[in-house]
């Protein structure tokens, strides 16, 4: 008997414990985690660069990342250029920058190339399309763009 009365305070101290990691372990939207839009801002990058509704992310120590999106999104960029990303994009984050992505592309005549780096300087902001870059006023990364053919009825729509 006196074991078990030992065992109670050690049962209630690692629920607390596994209470205490499952509320900080809550992803994208949690209070206790930043959201992969302001992930962005903490690498220097403007939150447009991501469209509107991201479901969550995955951001390792070592800067490569993970974020999901209901499905597909294509959008304009500066009212030129088709982007698409894919439910899943992937890549590497340091300061300025996002390299080896992975899902995300732009389509250019009637081929889709996939943007391969995304590099800040000053308030320009480059994307690499192979060996060629092209580049944006940053301003025109101040919002999150919508993707085309659903808002966020269709994205929660999507994702049942």
């Amino acid at each position: 008997m006196a074991g078990s009365k030992a065992t109670y305070p050690l049962l209630l101290l690692l629920a607390t414990v596994a209470v205490v990691a499952a509320e900080s372990s809550v992803g994208g939207n949690g209070t206790s985690s930043p959201t992969a839009y302001e992930m962005l801002e903490r690498y220097d990058l403007p939150r447009g660069i991501l469209p509107e509704g991201v479901e969550g992310y995955v951001l390792r120590p070592d800067g490569t990342f993970e974020v999901y999106f209901p499905r597909a999104c294509e959008f304009l960029l500066s009212h030129k250029w088709l982007v698409r990303y894919d439910a899943r994009v992937s890549g590497s984050a340091a300061a300025g920058s996002l390299t080896a992505l992975e899902g995300i592309s732009v389509k250019v005549l009637f081929l889709w190339l996939s943007v391969g780096e995304v590099d800040r300087a000053g308030d320009r902001l480059s994307f690499y399309i192979g060996p060629v870059a092209t580049s944006f006023p940053l301003g025109d990364f101040a919002e999150s763009p919508r993707c085309r053919g659903y808002d966020r009825a269709g994205v929660a729509a999507a994702s049942s």
